[in-house]
C-alpha cells in the first residue's frame, strides 16, 4: 500500500478525541476536532472564523460542514475530490463488498486493506459519492410498535405493513412522531413537495451524512440549501433537547436531506462505508 494519499483526494476526518491524531497521520487524512475537547495544534477546529461551533451538541458533523463552507470551500481547487468521514465510519477502497458485509469482516489486522486512500477509477463519470443505501423497511417488533409507534398505529392501522415502512415512518418511530412534518412546513417551496415525496416513497437513504465531491458548485449549493432549512427548524425545535434521538435532531434531519438533495441535483455513485472504531485501536498500514 502507498504511504501517501492521492494528491487529488483530501479526506477530512471528524473526531471527538485528540488521541486519534496518530491514526490520522498514518492515513494522511486531514484531522478535524469537534466539540470542546483539548486538541493539539495539528487539528482543524470548527470554532475559528465564521462558525456555529456552539451548536455542535445538536448539529454534530454539520458544525464542521458549516465551517468548511464558510472558511475553506472558496480555496478548494475545483475538480479535486473532497471527502468527509468520521472516526468510526470509513470509506472503503472498493465497491465490490457492500457496507453491511464489510462491517462483519473488518478488524484491526485487515483495516488497511479496505480503507480508502485514493480516488477510484469507477468515479470517473461522477461528481458525487454517497454512502451505500441503508434500508429501513424491515419488520418492526410488536413491542417497539406499542412503545414508540402507538400514535402512528392509532392514525393508520396499516401503517406498519411492508409497503408503508418508508423513510418517514422510520423517522417518526425513532426521532419523534410528527417532527419531520413540522420540519417540512418550514422548508423552501422549491424543495418541500419533492422532499415530502422522497420520504414517503423511498425505503432507504444514503448512510452516515458522508459524501465525497469534486464540484465546488454542488457543495456550495447543498450547504446553502441545508443550512437555510436547519436554521428555520431551530425556530421550531430550539436547543433544549434531551435523549439521543432528540438531541441531535438537526443531524438526523440533514441525514435524510443529504440523500434526497444530491440524488435530485446530481447522479451520485453509492459507495461502501464501514464501521470500525479506530479510536480504540492503533492502526497499521501494510507495505
Amino acid at each position: 500500500m502507498e504511504n501517501n494519499i492521492s494528491k487529488n483526494l483530501e479526506i477530512f476526518c471528524m473526531c471527538l478525541y485528540d488521541h486519534y491524531l496518530e491514526n490520522l497521520k498514518i492515513l494522511n487524512y486531514t484531522p478535524v476536532g469537534l466539540g470542546n475537547g483539548n486538541f493539539r495544534k495539528e487539528w482543524l477546529r470548527d470554532f475559528e472564523g465564521d462558525n456555529i461551533s456552539n451548536k455542535n451538541k445538536n448539529y454534530g458533523e454539520y458544525t464542521f460542514y458549516y465551517w468548511f463552507w464558510k472558511n475553506k470551500l472558496k480555496n478548494i481547487k475545483d475538480d479535486k475530490w473532497i471527502g468527509f468521514s468520521h472516526y468510526r465510519h470509513h470509506w472503503s477502497n472498493q465497491s465490490q463488498i457492500k457496507s453491511d458485509e464489510l462491517n462483519k469482516i473488518i478488524n484491526v489486522d485487515n483495516f488497511s486493506d479496505y480503507i480508502l486512500r485514493k480516488e477510484n477509477p469507477e468515479w470517473e463519470n461522477y461528481k458525487v459519492i454517497l454512502g451505500d443505501p441503508m434500508f429501513v423497511n424491515g419488520k418492526y417488533k410488536i413491542s417497539k410498535i406499542l412503545k414508540k409507534g402507538f400514535k402512528i398505529l392509532c392514525k393508520d392501522l396499516l401503517a406498519f405493513t411492508k409497503k408503508k415502512r418508508n423513510i418517514k415512518l422510520h423517522f417518526d418511530m425513532f426521532h419523534g412522531y410528527g417532527i419531520i412534518d413540522k420540519a417540512l412546513d418550514v422548508m423552501d417551496k422549491s424543495e418541500k413537495d419533492d422532499f415530502k415525496y422522497y420520504i414517503n416513497n423511498n425505503y432507504s437513504f444514503n448512510r452516515e451524512n458522508m459524501f465525497i465531491c469534486r464540484s465546488k458548485d454542488l457543495m456550495n449549493n447543498y450547504f446553502v440549501s441545508v443550512f437555510q432549512w436547519l436554521n428555520r427548524c431551530e425556530k421550531i425545535f430550539g436547543f433544549n433537547l434531551e435523549g439521543y434521538s432528540k438531541t441531535r435532531i438537526y443531524t438526523f434531519l440533514a441525514e435524510r436531506y443529504i440523500s434526497y438533495w444530491f440524488n435530485k441535483y446530481s447522479t451520485p455513485l453509492p459507495w461502501p462505508v464501514f464501521f470500525f472504531d479506530t479510536n480504540k485501536n492503533k492502526i497499521k498500514l501494510k507495505n
